[in-house]
């Protein structure tokens, strides 16, 4: 009885081991996929009814918007780079649901954030369905940049209903 528990616990490990895996590799992918200007395999990693959430308050789109908008990048021949500094994943007990968030480097950004949700397709695969991006500002900075963009997070507030 010992060693079938043992046998339980190894397994689960193994198993919750290669999850993890799989996650971070199609994560890895679809960063990897923009950096390339890999249109295709970049939004192929999105389910089709995705949400993006950019760093601007006003970028909130939905799976086609987003392609809308990002066709122009990936067409020029590089969308953007973010390359993963650390991330963390975690996973619900059904193991078809992850949520992540992650300390991406960006060459035009600096640091930034990511973190979303991704869901496991019936075909076995991960795909990002919800994604917010977010630029990550040390301590320190954060009263000037609040008074930097007072008056645009104001324009921000007026112009909602």
């Amino acid at each position: 009885m010992k060693y079938l528990v043992l046998c339980i616990t190894l397994l689960s490990a193994l198993q919750n081991f290669a999850q993890q895996q799989q996650i971070d590799s199609a994560l890895n992918q679809w960063h990897t996929a923009a950096e390339e200007a890999d249109f295709d395999t970049y939004f192929g990693l999105m389910t089709t009814d995705a949400v993006f959430v950019g760093s601007d308050a006003s970028e909130v789109w939905s799976f086609q918007e987003f392609k809308n908008f990002s066709q122009p990048y990936f067409e020029a021949g590089k969308a953007w780079t973010f390359k993963p500094v650390n991330r963390n994943v975690y996973t619900n007990e059904a193991q078809n649901m992850a949520w992540f968030d992650e300390v991406l480097n960006s060459e035009h950004m600096g640091l930034c954030r990511g973190s979303g949700v991704l869901i496991k397709t019936s075909d076995g695969k991960w795909k990002v369905k919800h994604f917010v991006l977010s630029v990550a500002v040390p301590n320190p900075l954060v009263s000037a940049l609040v008074e930097q963009k007072r008056d645009l997070d104001q324009a921000y507030l007026q112009s909602q209903p």
